[in-house]
């Protein structure tokens, strides 16, 4: 003998466990998986930014807060960096500048990698922010004899002789 109640009350469990999301184990396991993502073939770079791949530090840089920076040139396509940033790879073009940096491009992520003189940084486009700064390759280093120079020097004020 079937109790009349029961059956709306298990057809209203039965659909709250579908709608949030609980499979018998068997529907589960009949799930496709998903295919891996299809990057983009790289495209080809203009002189311009060959060029500019030519200047790259390539390697380990040390970075604020004991972060570390690391890029490689990518074997499969010359001109093209692999950055590796906290357990993440990034594919980088080099792109032109007016100011003589350095800028290195991951549109489909929106980071840019900076390098400068004195250091590199590399920031989130999208998100208007550095994502990791002061970061040093051993080439930006400055001699020691030049250290004392700059070390000390607040920057919020003028120099004595520049007044």
């Amino acid at each position: 003998m079937t109790v009349p109640f029961l059956r709306p009350v298990a057809l209203a469990l039965c659909g709250a466990a579908f709608l949030l999301g609980g499979l018998p184990a068997s529907a589960a396991s009949k799930k496709k998986p998903e295919p891996a993502p299809v990057e983009a073939p790289l495209v080809d770079l203009t002189p311009e930014q060959v060029s500019n791949a030519e200047r790259v530090h390539v390697g380990d840089q040390n970075c604020e807060f004991s972060q570390m920076v690391k890029v490689m040139p990518l074997q499969e396509k010359p001109g093209y960096f692999r950055l590796h940033f906290k357990g993440r790879q990034y594919t980088m073009a080099p792109e032109p500048t007016t100011t003589g940096a350095v800028r290195l491009e991951d549109k489909k992520n929106g980071l840019v990698w900076i390098q400068i003189a004195n250091k590199s940084m590399l920031m989130n486009a999208r998100a208007g922010q550095r994502l990791v700064d002061e970061c040093v390759h051993p080439s930006q280093k400055l001699p020691p004899a030049l250290e004392p120079l700059t070390s000390g020097l607040p920057l919020s004020e003028p120099l004595a002789h520049a007044r």
